[in-house]
């Protein structure tokens, strides 16, 4: 699947070590929930499943890959893919600081709705987003997505607790 300059693509073995990097990265750990590292044992298990589609294992994780630069830049998901509400939820990691705010995240969301939505045919897709991530919260917003609702206190964070919204987007072809 391609969109202008990205192109997402599904997990291959030599993925390992950029999982690895990414999943292990403190960083990433608030936003995708994550709260002890992962083992390459644990990721070339997940890799080697990979083969498998949503309609068994209720998600997808898909690359993102640079086309000009042969880069892979970050990785986009969907999850607890629902068949009978025909939904999914939806999560966006652009990896490479050098890669963020330059467009490449709303690409690839561009991309994967189009592939939920024609191909998977889904009702809706949808996101869970902290109170102090503007930056997915513009991005979502940008594309359609609009807030539904609110979780107060839901995230606990060092210094206290923050929001989480919930962010929807309803196909309006389904």
């Amino acid at each position: 699947m391609k969109y202008r300059e990205i192109s997402l693509r599904a997990l291959e073995p030599e993925d390992l070590e950029l999982l690895y990097q990414w999943e292990n990265d403190m960083t990433n750990w608030l936003i995708s929930n994550t709260v002890k590292p992962f083992s390459k044992y644990t990721l070339r298990r997940y890799l080697e499943n990979s083969h498998k589609d949503i309609y068994e294992t209720g998600q997808v994780r898909l690359m993102i890959d640079h086309i000009t630069d042969n880069k892979t830049i970050g990785t986009i998901d969907l999850f607890d893919y629902d068949p009978f509400h025909k939904r999914a939820g939806v999560g966006i990691l652009i990896a490479l600081e050098e890669y963020r705010r330059k467009g490449f995240a709303t690409m690839a969301l561009k991309c994967l709705i189009n592939y939920c939505f024609k191909t998977l045919m889904l009702r809706q897709l949808y996101c869970s987003i902290m109170s102090n991530n503007k930056e997915s919260m513009a991005l979502f917003s940008k594309l359609g997505f609009i807030q539904a609702g609110t979780r107060k206190d839901w995230i606990r964070v060092a210094d206290g607790y923050l929001d989480e919204h919930l962010f929807q987007l309803v196909n309006p072809d389904a």
